[in-house]
């Protein structure tokens, strides 16, 4: 059997790298409508709390969730952490509506500083190095700035925290 040449290798290859984007897109996007535990969420970023009723839960943004005071996780949607460029340590408001929405609002941003850096992509997730070292980035945010792998970008890193994992991208550049 004859080798395949080398554009059909690269194309499969492209293929098989946006299969894997697709897929973790689609699992990210399932994660932020039915929740890690298959409760669903209804997010309605921009409505006003007041206006809804139900519990209200503060707590510390990690990069992908809140966690609540008792410990529990709470799942913030993709898309709203990305638009709204949290960062770890960050402090949110999440009022559970009684008809099961889920409304976030930040409340506690942490000090930030910004850096460049090269995304890469490893292990079906994405990063950003900068300064000898890789932060995670969401999806949503690769997909929103339409950024390459190779792409140079600016990320916010908290000022107070040099073991954060996670950074939100401000821009592509």
């Amino acid at each position: 059997m004859s080798e395949l040449p080398e554009k059909q290798v690269k194309r499969l290859h492209a293929l098989i790298q946006e299969a894997e984007t697709n897929l973790a897109a689609a699992k990210e996007l399932l994660i932020s409508i039915i929740g890690d535990d298959g409760t669903v969420i209804t997010p309605k970023s921009g409505s006003h709390t007041e206006d809804v009723g139900g519990k209200v839960v503060e707590g510390v943004f990690d990069g992908q969730k809140m966690a609540g005071p008792d410990g529990k996780e709470y799942p913030v949607p993709a898309n709203y952490a990305s638009k709204s460029k949290l960062v770890e340590g960050d402090i949110l408001k999440l009022t559970i509506g009684e008809d099961g929405t889920f409304i976030y609002k930040q409340i506690g941003p942490v000090e930030r500083r910004q850096i460049i850096g090269t995304l890469v992509q490893h292990d079906g997730a994405y990063y950003v190095e900068a300064n000898g070292r890789e932060y995670r980035i969401l999806l949503a945010s690769v997909t929103y700035f339409r950024i390459n792998v190779g792409d140079q970008v600016t990320i916010i890193v908290p000022v107070d925290n040099p073991d954060a994992v996670w950074a939100a991208v401000e821009a592509a550049l």
